[in-house]
């Protein structure tokens, strides 16, 4: 038989390709979109204040972050505790979560945030039971209707573990997110790796890193990497800000895109933004990542 005879027609051959990576979606930051709006944020209630005063841009944000292509919604609940709005905290912490429920797809997740009590780059003012709090908030969030709850920005080890347990207490999954600080420097990433294997063992479903530059990520997701649940990260896109923490420069959403490749490369499968970025960045990682 000769060699033509044997080879296959063109018209029946394939090529492998590489599969495009499954990919979880999360939204982007509320405080830096309230802000590019027009909507004050004032301290120390930062983007809580937006649910008394404009809930329906509140709401808007949420509706453009999944017409972007977002399937993981975080409620606006991030200062929504007791220690910083104690009149009205329960409040605002259900109007968030009804925000969100009611602008976004039933089908899709709404999360629910626990951050840090008190200052997400400061872990040595971390209380020193946090868990009650903690406890607290995540008990109305899921009461209030949220899908899972989102432990974030967690510079300190002890209480992200704390809010875990308090979280995880309510009965649905749970996310951990821990943050190096803005360049990096406030848990180095085998740091990050040991307390994100801690966490797993603590029963977190997933762990990521997030409002560290987007520049500086990839070590931390390489080092939380094989811990046996998906792994994620939410970046930031700007610069260190005195009075609120972060302020964008706008760092281009193709950029974003070439580096959240190599979270992915390195084992990420959750993708979202976090200070500084905005709907331009998600539409981009929707764009590449979505099915």
């Amino acid at each position: 038989m000769s060699l033509e005879a044997k080879q296959a027609p063109r018209s029946l051959a394939w090529t492998c390709v590489a599969p495009r990576p499954l990919i979880t979606l999360l939204d982007g930051p509320l405080g830096t979109e309230l802000a590019a709006r027009g909507v004050p944020t004032p301290l120390p209630e930062w983007s809580a204040a937006a649910l008394r005063s404009s809930p329906e841009i509140v709401a808007a944000i949420h509706r453009d972050y999944a017409a972007a292509g977002a399937t993981v919604h975080v409620a606006n609940t991030f200062r929504t505790r007791r220690r910083t709005c104690p009149l009205d905290w329960e409040l605002l912490a259900r109007r968030a979560v009804a925000l969100a429920r009611s602008a976004v797809p039933a089908a899709q997740v709404v999360a629910g945030s626990l951050a840090p009590l008190e200052d997400c780059y400061r872990p040595d003012l971390s209380p020193a039971d946090p868990e009650p709090e903690h406890r607290e908030l995540a008990e109305v969030l899921v009461d209030a209707g949220c899908d899972l709850l989102l432990v974030e920005t967690m510079p300190h080890g002890g209480e992200a573990l704390a809010a875990l347990a308090a979280a995880r207490a309510t009965g649905v999954p749970v996310w951990v997110a821990f943050t190096g600080g803005p360049e990096g420097k406030l848990m180095a990433p085998a740091a990050m790796g040991a307390l994100a294997r801690q966490a797993v063992a603590a029963g977190a479903a997933a762990v990521l890193v997030n409002c560290v530059a987007a520049d500086r990520t990839l070590p931390f997701v390489e080092a939380m990497r094989g811990c046996g649940v998906p792994v994620g990260a939410y970046a930031n896109a700007g610069a260190p800000d005195a009075a609120m923490g972060w302020r964008p420069l706008a760092l281009a959403a193709d950029r974003y895109l070439e580096l959240a490749a190599g979270w992915v490369a390195a084992g990420a499968s959750i993708l979202g933004g976090c200070c500084g970025t905005g709907i331009p960045h998600v539409k981009a990682l929707a764009d590449r990542y979505r099915s």
